[in-house]
């Protein structure tokens, strides 16, 4: 999805379009915490609880305090409340809405081809684009102070990835609308890039995964899922405990 007016722009117009939003939402309001100091996050997830199966309310937020991240990932809605009250570009696309890390993943694409993408799509609804980069970013750096990292070595990873989304932007601005709605990252890329960076253990862990999916297919996960009661085919009755 483009912003209105977008289309037929050259990318000079648009980038100079995009610059002029920084006066409704300059750089330095992105950095602003929530304005409410006497919000209540708890109260946020708690409206939530009328919609889903009372019993296993409890098993919820018992996953969610194990840790920091564990609750980030469960309170998609405590940070789109907060995203809320402050400046947006107002640069809407279709938001994944809980664009957090875990929520990425390989798996075969149509052409059996393996991908490394976003693989949740529940929460998705249009809002302004910034909203799932910040969800990523934040993500990044909850996750890496709740596995020990130190502030500075966080903020450094916070600030990679953003600095990896600008330039994924940018290489997309000079390519033609066809070859954005193709592209894509292959697990194949992603091994290439462990060989360069990543150690031993990380390189045989990914090749293990990339294994394990190329021998799954859509049988393997109709057994999984599903059993035959009385002659018929049902989904399987798997509460998450």
């Amino acid at each position: 999805m483009i912003g209105p007016g977008s289309a037929g722009r050259s990318r000079a117009e648009r980038a100079e379009a995009g610059r002029a939003v920084r006066e409704e939402a300059p750089l330095e309001a992105h950095a602003a915490g929530p304005r409410r100091r006497d919000r209540d996050p708890l109260a946020i997830l708690a409206a939530q609880d009328a919609g889903r199966q009372a019993d296993l309310v409890p098993i919820r937020y018992g996953r969610m305090s194990a840790s920091a991240f564990a609750f980030y990932r469960g309170a998609a809605a405590v940070m789109a409340a907060d995203l809320a009250e402050h400046p947006a570009t107002g640069i809407e696309v279709q938001l994944c809405g809980d664009a957090h890390l875990a929520n990425f993943g390989a798996f075969a694409a149509p052409d059996r081809r393996q991908v490394f993408d976003l693989n949740d799509f529940d929460e998705t609804l249009p809002g302004p684009f910034e909203w799932d980069v910040k969800r990523l970013v934040a993500s990044l750096a909850v996750a890496a102070r709740a596995n020990g990292f130190k502030t500075r070595r966080c903020a450094e990873i916070a600030l990679a990835t953003a600095a990896a989304y600008r330039r994924a932007i940018a290489e997309a601005a000079t390519a033609t609308p066809l070859d954005v709605w193709y592209g894509r990252v292959e697990v194949g890329e992603l091994l290439d890039d462990l060989r360069d960076v990543g150690n031993k253990a990380d390189r045989k862990r990914m090749e293990r995964r990339e294994a394990k999916m190329t021998r799954k297919d859509r049988l393997g996960a109709l057994a999984k899922l599903t059993e035959v009661v009385d002659g018929h085919r049902r989904i399987v009755h798997r509460p998450p405990l």
